[in-house]
């Protein structure tokens, strides 16, 4: 049996997802992150961890840079997302220093596009959904916080230049690009075409105010930067969402 690379990209990865499986979570980053790390090792495969831009928690450093350590309430409700991840990467480079396992680390930001699920609770998802449905599009705590989004082909491409390169340390596979969610919900309701306004809700627990990737590092050593727009992204995505749901 040949195995030429392990990608590791399980587990739920939306807050309504690892809300509802903290426990499940928690060990998909640690003994499934061993599981797969063994596997890389027997058949010296390269091995590639999907992290996430939740590593940085709630960020005091912006925009974020893979070498900032973050500020995470280990104990919160989102934790079960946040140390899994830290740990994972912590796991994972313990397997390469102790027994030379060639490893990569991606820290994915906000991702959208094709084939997400419509209902998976993520906010590109939940605006696109309630525009069409011409229901107001809910915005949680003032919409003063900030995320920045990255389409999928480009977050695909960066990623895949990161399996083939021979980078060990974390990289940040993002757009750098950062939106207020209201400023989002401007975008999603210029590209359906409605304007249904916004409904505020409270923000949920540890909830990050800025989340920003510096890119630096892919951009030197990968050669990647994201090429999608926004606008496009979403225009895209909204076609598919309109195809298979509506």
């Amino acid at each position: 049996t040949r195995v030429d690379a392990v990608l590791h990209f399980a587990s739920a990865a939306s807050p309504p997802s690892y809300l509802t499986l903290p426990i499940e979570t928690l060990m998909t980053g640690s003994a499934g992150t061993r599981n797969a790390l063994e596997l890389a090792k027997r058949y010296g495969a390269r091995f590639l961890l999907a992290s996430t831009s939740e590593v940085y928690g709630d960020p005091h450093e912006h925009p974020q840079r893979e070498d900032y350590w973050g500020h995470v309430n280990p104990i919160g409700p989102r934790s079960v997302y946040d140390e899994a991840k830290r740990f994972a990467e912590a796991l994972t480079m313990a397997y390469h220093r102790t027994h030379g396992v060639d490893t990569g680390i991606v820290r994915i930001f906000n991702t959208y596009g094709e084939r997400m699920r419509p209902d998976d609770g993520r906010v590109i998802t939940n605006f696109v959904v309630q525009a069409i449905e011409g229901r107001p599009l809910t915005v949680y705590g003032d919409g003063s916080q900030t995320r920045s989004f990255c389409y999928v082909d480009d977050e695909v491409r960066g990623i895949l230049a990161l399996l083939d390169s021979g980078v060990h340390e974390p990289v940040n596979i993002g757009n750098p690009d950062e939106f207020t969610i209201l400023e989002l919900t401007e975008v999603v309701m210029d590209v359906v075409g409605v304007r249904p306004g916004v409904v505020f809700d409270p923000l949920p627990v540890d909830d990050p105010v800025q989340r920003c990737p510096d890119i630096t590092r892919a951009r030197e050593l990968l050669g990647w930067e994201p090429t999608v727009s926004l606008r496009e992204g979403i225009a895209r995505t909204l076609a598919w969402i309109r195809t298979t749901r509506f």
